[in-house]
């Protein structure tokens, strides 16, 4: 596996970790053979300004990076469809990057920096954190010549100003995904330009979301009391054959095509005879959105001239190592003081070749799904011009959507931003339709379980997408016999415990998250095989798992580990759920009794007084690498986990409480800067003067505290690895931690702040880590949210702000709003549907009352209350179907 490599390979192996500078150290802390270990120096009081923690919680506006501050240059927004390639959003507007031609390199930029740890001097590649220490600066990959330019006419004089940093006072970029909205202001321009741009993102549809596009919407206003003649063109390079291609191999080729209501000018190549197919062989295209437009086929030189507004070529070429570009712009308009007008533009790309570097998959050799439903970018723009007002307006609709709500700005940006992983060059759909992902971009293969498992938001968003990769992979080709799913299907030959244990939970939310039970029932025996196998893995029947197996640490550990033993816990209650729906009463019994018995036990033998820990196996000791009774931060992931898809409590929530509460003494520090100057070995993912959750630490200062054998994998107990993080905090929201839950969450938001590095790339192993996508968990319990489609069932129990709450919400067919009023006589809640259709008969809500009011386009419904615990369950005589542009209205009193 490459990803064991990583410190091998910077020189960290085993005795490297411990080549700590003895002097730096107290000379009494305790020592490994002779090797003296740093004393635990993360302080318990975070001294946290009340009025800055209360902060957190306000409502605030979208962040916004500018120009005036130097904020620009890092920022890199997906900006394209899922699973067509990197194309990045830069601050000021243009693209960059276009890591679209089945690049092989690992990372968004090959790179290997130099990187002083406190006590020397060491490499440090991609997957090391080489763009955490050195993010990529757009202006130095801008690879395909790209951009907008205004034509101003006013007081007799003609200007050009183009849309880029440098020809604006100001340019501010909010930073929301999958829109972000760019504004350039200049007080000695008559104009006011706002940029909206990014791919077709449509949740729920992951085949429109998955177009190989950029879209550019453009408005443009008259600030002056004079009239002004604009227009807008866009140009973009040719950029077939960008990367290969030689004199004499043939020639580049831009034809316009005028459609009906767009025109277009797609690029392409015309090989010479003999030249071999190559992996940037392939086609661009941009178009224009409307009437009117004027192409020019050839809009060398650029940027665009005065001319290009007037000139039309409909047909260019030019030799195989030239630039060629094409620009289309839009009809000059008169605007009156205060009116605006309104540009759309759409640019495409198509190269449909697989990477060799994953030619151990086979549907991989079929190319990519988008290479089956177009034949190059002209088609893609073919399909999206007549259906542009739908297919953009549902797009920001959910962006709409999305940030009309009550939970603060930062929070909803945080939480959800990491969904753009799947735009990246970090996955793939291929021509079959399956979906498939690496760790981080190009590094450690598979779709791995026990990384994969952690991201929460795709199941949410794209369930389908995840539903296909437990019955195809998960339950097809990685399943063995013995029911044990090999946790890199074709790239391993063995399970991963905790990834069993979280693609059993993970199945159960792709049940939750369909319309019927129909995957539950089509895949019901290779889930019990999968749960059998992992139940077989508690070899004393104490329900703790204890057979040595492959985790996420990388590295196969001894005896019973509270994380993992929690997280089978957790999902054997999933499967009991599922077993008892699929009225298979022995083994939902079976499961039960595991789950009762594993906890009890986890409770007794595996807390500490204060946290959860890994007890040594009874034969090997701890003669190999363990947390053992040091403070790891997935000590309670199972219980994580269980909030997620309503499993309710598993184990003692004092004993929860209390882990949690350790993990934010001894793990979490605001500057993290002390610890890892201390404790060596590590990864850059944070760094002096950011705050973060430490993986592992020794609070005790026992020692030996990680077994008798240290192996290179400690040094990932020194990191910040923001994924994880992610778990804890919706973990700690979910338990009524909001306040830490909301630091955390901004600590990783201040990592990742534009002036510092790219805000979209949460890096762990390699850019654009899978498991960061597990910050959407935080998003869930912080709304109290549980959805079970087969049941109809839908409940929402907000974190905060409970009196005056507001969020969206995604179903198995649809996603809205829901909105809830608290007052001292009744609770006052909607849910307005903006997309798709919704089937509810039980709505629950932490509210009280006896009364019940229900209308649904002001027709009274007949419903019932029942009271359990804090909640009421309000059942509906009959399911309640909303469809789209609809509002379900409720009283309870």
């Amino acid at each position: 596996m490459e990803r064991r490599q990583f410190i091998r390979q910077t020189g960290l192996a085993a005795a490297g970790i411990f080549a700590w500078r003895l002097s730096a150290l107290a000379q009494d802390t305790p020592s490994y053979s002779g090797v003296l270990l740093p004393k635990h120096n993360i302080p318990a009081d975070k001294q946290l300004p009340p009025g800055w923690v209360r902060s957190l919680y306000q409502r605030g506006r979208p962040t916004t990076y500018t120009k005036a501050k130097n904020e620009l240059r890092y920022i890199g927004m997906p900006a394209g469809g899922l699973h067509t390639g990197t194309v990045y959003l830069g601050g000021d507007g243009r693209l960059w990057l276009w890591s679209i031609y089945n690049d092989e390199q690992e990372g968004i930029e090959p790179k290997t920096v130099r990187w002083h740890d406190g006590t020397s001097e060491r490499s440090i590649r991609n997957r090391d954190g080489a763009s955490y220490l050195e993010p990529a600066i757009a202006a130095n990959h801008r690879i395909l010549e790209q951009g907008f330019a205004l034509l101003i006419e006013s007081k007799g004089q003609t200007r050009l100003v183009e849309l880029r940093q440098e020809s604006w006072e100001e340019v501010s970029f909010e930073a929301t995904y999958p829109t972000a909205t760019i504004r350039y202001q200049h007080r000695n321009l008559p104009l006011e330009v706002t940029l909206r741009a990014g791919g077709i993102f449509i949740p729920l549809d992951a085949d429109n979301s998955g177009l190989p596009a950029t879209v550019f919407d453009i408005s443009i206003k008259n600030t002056s009391g004079q009239p002004v003649t604009t227009a807008i063109a866009g140009w973009f390079e040719n950029g077939a054959r960008k990367i290969s291609a030689k004199k004499g191999e043939g020639e580049k080729v831009n034809t316009v095509h005028n459609g009906t209501g767009y025109t277009r000018v797609s690029s392409t190549f015309q090989p010479a005879s003999g030249t071999s197919d190559r992996a940037d062989d392939g086609s661009t295209c941009i178009s224009y959105i409307g009437d009117g437009a004027i192409a020019n086929a050839n809009a060398n030189p650029w940027p665009v001239e005065a001319d290009c507004f007037t000139t039309r070529n409909e047909k260019a070429t030019t030799a195989a190592e030239e630039i060629l570009v094409a620009s289309v712009a839009s009809p000059k308009k008169q605007l009156a003081p205060g009116a605006t007008l309104e540009a759309q533009f759409v640019l495409t790309w198509h190269f449909n070749h697989p990477l060799k570097k994953v030619s151990k998959v086979k549907e991989a050799a079929g190319g990519y799904y988008y290479g089956t439903r177009f034949t190059d970018a002209a088609a893609v723009a073919d399909y999206i011009a007549p259906k542009f007002k739908t297919l953009w307006g549902q797009t920001l609709r959910w962006r709409e959507t999305y940030y009309d709500s009550t939970l603060p700005y930062w929070f909803l940006e945080r939480t959800f931003l990491n969904i753009g992983t799947l735009a990246t060059a970090n996955t793939y759909r291929f021509a079959g339709g399956r979906f498939w992902g690496w760790e981080g971009v190009n590094a450690c293969e598979g779709t791995c379980t026990h990384v994969w498992q952690y991201a929460q938001t795709m199941g949410r968003i794209f369930p389908s997408l995840e539903r296909e990769t437990r019955q195809g992979t998960d339950l097809g080709i990685g399943m063995q016999e013995d029911g044990g799913i090999i946790f890199r299907a074709e790239y391993e030959n063995r399970p991963a415990i905790d990834g069993q244990a979280g693609t059993i939970l993970r199945i159960y939310r792709e049940h939750q998250m369909s319309a019927d039970d129909r995957f539950l029932r089509q895949n019901w025996g290779q889930i019990k095989k999968a749960v059998n196998f992992m139940l077989a893995q508690d070899k004393n029947g104490d329900g703790m798992t204890d057979t040595p197996m492959e985790n996420t640490l990388d590295a196969v550990w001894e005896g019973e580990i509270a994380w993992i033993v929690g997280l089978c816990i957790a999902a054997a209650r999933a499967a009991e759920y599922m077993a008892t729906e699929m009225n298979d009463k022995a083994f939902a019994t079976r499961c039960r009794e595991y789950v009762t018995k594993g906890s009890d036990n986890m409770s007794k033998h595996l807390f500490n007084g204060e946290y959860f820990i890994h007890r040594p196996d009874p034969v090997q000791g701890r003669s190999k690498l363990g947390s053992y009774n040091t403070c790891h931060i997935d000590q309670v992931y199972g219980q994580s986990w269980a909030f997620q898809v309503g499993l309710g409590r598993l184990w003692n929530r004092e004993q929860t409480l209390s882990a949690l509460r350790a993990l934010w003494k001894y793990n979490f520090a605001m500057d993290v800067g002390p610890y890892i100057k201390t404790h060596l070995g590590g990864r850059p993912y944070a760094l002096e003067g950011e705050g973060g959750m430490i993986m592992n630490t020794n609070p005790h200062n026992e020692p030996k505290p990680f077994g008798e054998n240290v192996t290179w994998q400690l040094g990932y107990f020194h990191e910040c690895m923001s994924g994880f993080e992610h778990q804890v905090a919706s973990h700690m929201m979910a338990e009524g931690m909001t306040d830490e839950a909301m630091i955390l969450t901004n600590a990783i938001h201040h990592r990742y702040h534009g002036s510092k590095r790219n805000p979209f790339n949460e890096i762990e192993c390699s850019d654009h880590y899978a498991r960061a996508m597990a910050s959407y968990g935080t998003f869930i319990t912080a709304c109290g949210f549980e959805y079970h489609g087969p049941k109809g069932y839908l409940r929402f129990a907000p974190a905060f702000g409970r009196e005056r709450f507001k969020a969206p919400f995604t179903a198995a067919e649809g996603w809205g709003t829901f909105q809830q009023q608290v007052n001292i006589k009744n609770t006052l809640c909607s849910i307005a549907l903006h997309y798709g259709s919704l089937r509810l008969k039980t709505l629950s809500l932490q509210t009280t009352g006896t009364t019940i009011t229900a209308t649904l386009n002001g027709k009274h419904l007949k419903a019932s209350l029942a009271a359990s615990g804090k909640d009421v369950h309000i059942i509906f005589a009959q399911p309640v179907i909303l469809k789209e542009g609809e509002t379900l209205e409720i009283q309870v009193g």
